[in-house]
């Protein structure tokens, strides 16, 4: 099963309370719709895996160790679609697991982007979307300083999938300023 954005937005809303998660989650939704319609698929399926894939943090307290697992647990249970429950399992890099296909490297990729373009967005004093270009992104990534709670080698799993860096963050800026009211940036 496939669930509705509605049916995901309901189950996001009794699992994150925290309005900054609910923005990311709501930012890699837009990323993951932008990407899907890149690669030819289905922008409502990729879509929820992006409102879905931090369901767990904040009832694992933010233990990586465990982060996934039982956003899987409670997607399995309610019979969702197994290719998407592995899409979000595998989006941990503190699993281990290796990632396989499109679906996998771009919601890993996706979501790690969103969070170094809000956090791109804060340096900038009116702090809007609509000031980061996707050179400010690239380069920030590159600055160790700036970027050391982002993995950059998450992101860079968009070269995996044919998506140069500069392409990937142009994309992930497009659908995250297609929202920028939503994300109150």
């Amino acid at each position: 099963m496939s669930p509705s954005r509605e049916e995901a937005l309901a189950l996001m809303s009794r699992y994150i309370q925290n309005d900054r998660m609910r923005g990311h989650s709501l930012a890699t939704e837009a990323v993951m719709r932008s990407l899907a319609l890149r690669f030819g698929e289905n922008p409502d399926r990729w879509g929820v895996a992006g409102l879905l894939h931090d369901l767990d943090l904040e009832m694992v307290g933010g233990d990586l160790t465990r982060h996934a697992l039982e956003t899987e647990r409670i997607l399995q249970a309610q019979g969702y679609d197994a290719e998407m429950v592995e899409a979000i399992k595998r989006h941990n890099d503190m699993l281990g697991f290796v990632r396989e296909t499109t679906f996998q490297h771009a919601l890993a990729a996706g979501e790690t982007i969103t969070g170094l373009i809000t956090a791109t967005a804060m340096v900038y004093p009116d702090k809007k979307l609509a000031g980061v270009k996707a050179r400010s992104v690239v380069k920030r990534m590159k600055e160790k300083a700036f970027a050391a709670s982002v993995n950059r080698d998450t992101i860079l799993e968009c070269e995996k999938i044919g998506i140069p860096i500069a392409e990937f963050a142009e994309i992930c800026l497009a659908a995250m300023q297609g929202i920028s009211d939503d994300l109150g940036l």
